[in-house]
């Protein structure tokens, strides 16, 4: 299949294969639809139906179609048109899911800005994608939203509108003028292309400058799909979804599959084990997922009342490095719920679907998941390029109906796909019992000591099962001696101790090289994450490196 560059319905550069397309499309994997369509027709079949829920309020499937009616009105009156972009910058609230669809029906592009983001990197985003329209809090987690974008409207030139989300709109529109006119008709929306441009998110920039990775309609729905068909998501679903929904996981549970799945989703916008598990008991949540934090989290706190998790049947983990220890310990507390590990990108979503039921336990454990066709996966010699034997480590790449069509700036796209059209995951990793993945690593997270290659994932999957370890990563350190070596940062559980020599005896036991062992040791109160929960190892590698050259 040969890729090139064309310009897609919205007027985005995008990566295209006539070959792939008629392929996805024969084959059903691409349908000629988007949420709109679908939104519409769940809407009339079951109006009444939740949708959402968040706290204590609750919205129907007819309520939400209202209330983005009433916000495509607003986006026509403001001149938008199919392919213009807008942006929102809203932690897990109804609004964010009535935004999307809204959106989406008018052919708008969304770009999400984590709320966490602050001056340097929501400029850096609005300069990039040029949107027309930002919708923000007032206020979220003590920071004054409204104030930031008042001091960057000046440098800002895309925007029109910044739209204030549960507040009085100073310097600003407030949502409910936004939600105030007629709902459109149908006939005023526009027809939107599904294989248009429908999302640009950014990667969280530990590789450099952050990309917009860009989603099609069809892309973002054949995943949506397949994820509910892999684990039997349905109308007796309840969702429980803490992660955020400007990050893609949430955007799945949140935006599209309370209508494409029937499910009625909740939601959380600043996450607390204690809240969580009340939020779980309270609604009788079946499915949710996190990182590994929230999953490590929930279960510390369970240990009071696992009773209130008896509602739980399917719990994937993914997003960072995940312990197979982890996995086996929540499996063993709540034998009602099928715990597995999954894994993806922005880029390439899902590129496993874990497991699917209890006979694959023992691989939602030791595995991350099953690569289920028509996704193809190739594990290359990170050197050569050339295929490698089941079994042996190599680079990840990874190609499918659900891979990004390209990012914002075609000259990301250099470098990112092989000739054949997949995308360089920048993982490692082995294919085990035929279609799993076991991820060991990411590629720029090796260390090579003395000329000789060591994955911390590895190190820290044993090391996070020392009774003194909260939550451990470990990063190459400069070393005049062997060029690189190990730094282990470590968070210890409460009134508990760790130094080398303890760690050294540990990994020793259980059967690790001594060259693995890390050499130097930093005990910290948390490890740096970014939003989705992942480990920002880039923010750990430079600590390293300023130890190392103080001399410490």
């Amino acid at each position: 299949m040969s890729w090139h560059l064309r310009t897609d319905p919205s007027g985005f550069k995008t990566r295209w294969s006539d070959a792939a397309a008629a392929r996805y499309r024969d084959a059903g994997h691409w349908r000629d639809e988007t949420l709109a369509d679908v939104a519409l027709r769940m809407c009339r079949e079951e109006p009444d139906r939740p949708l959402l829920i968040e706290r204590d309020r609750r919205v129907t499937r007819a309520e939400a179609w209202d209330a983005s009616s009433r916000l495509a009105a607003f986006f026509l009156s403001r001149g938008l048109v199919p392919g213009d972009v807008v942006s929102f910058q809203l932690p897990n609230w109804i609004e964010a899911a009535i935004l999307a669809l809204a959106a989406r029906r008018c052919g708008l592009v969304l770009a999400p800005i984590p709320p966490n983001y602050r001056e340097s990197e929501v400029r850096f985003i609005v300069d990039d994608c040029r949107p027309k329209l930002l919708f923000i809090p007032q206020e979220f987690r003590k920071h004054d939203h409204r104030r930031m974008l008042a001091g960057l409207r000046p440098v800002l030139g895309s925007l029109r509108d910044v739209v204030v989300v549960r507040g009085d709109g100073t310097d600003g529109l407030p949502w409910d003028r936004a939600l105030s006119l007629s709902p459109a008709r149908e006939d005023a929306l526009p027809r939107v292309d599904p294989a248009a441009a429908m999302v640009v998110m950014y990667t969280s920039g530990t590789t450099g400058r952050p990309k917009g990775v860009l989603h099609s309609h069809y892309t973002f729905d054949y995943r949506v799909r397949t994820i509910c068909e892999a684990w039997a998501i349905g109308p007796s679903d309840i969702v429980f979804m803490p992660s955020p929904v400007t990050h893609i996981t949430g955007a799945y549970w949140a935006f599209d599959i309370p209508w494409v799945c029937g499910t009625t989703s909740v939601l959380m916008d600043v996450w607390s084990p204690d809240e969580a598990i009340e939020c779980i008991e309270k609604n009788r949540c079946t499915v949710t997922g996190g990182a590994t934090p929230f999953l490590r989290q929930l279960l510390d706190t369970a240990t009071r009342r696992p009773a209130a998790m008896a509602s739980l049947r399917i719990f994937f983990c993914g997003g960072t490095t995940v312990s197979p220890d982890l996995i086996r310990e929540a499996a063993a507390a709540h034998p009602q719920c099928l715990f597995f590990r999954a894994y993806g990108s922005t880029e390439m979503p899902s590129t496993t679907l874990g497991i699917r039921d209890r006979s694959q336990a023992d691989l939602g454990a030791d595995t991350d998941g099953e690569v289920v066709p028509p996704t193809e996966v190739r594990i290359v010699d990170a050197t050569s390029g050339a295929d490698i034997a089941e079994g042996e480590e190599g680079e990840i790449l990874g190609r499918g109906p659900e891979q990004l069509v390209g990012y914002l700036h075609p000259e990301d796209n250099e470098g990112a796909f092989d000739g054949d059209g997949y995308f360089r995951q920048g993982d490692l990793g082995r294919r085990v019992h035929g279609r799993y993945l076991v991820i060991t690593g990411r590629k720029k997270d090796i260390i090579i000591r003395s000329g000789e290659n060591i994955s911390p994932k590895e190190v820290e999957d044993v090391l996070a099962t020392h009774p003194a370890v909260a939550d451990v990563a470990i990063v190459a350190m400069p070393s005049r001696v062997t060029g690189e070596k190990g730094c282990a940062f470590v968070v210890l559980r409460p009134v508990q101790s760790l130094d080398l020599v303890e760690i050294r005896r540990f990994l020793e036991q259980a059967g690790l090289a001594r060259q693995k062992f890390p050499e130097h040791l930093v005990t910290i109160d948390e490890l740096p994450r970014v939003p989705s929960g992942k480990v920002s190892k880039d923010v750990l590698r430079a600590r390293a490196k300023a130890i190392a050259e103080a001399g410490e």
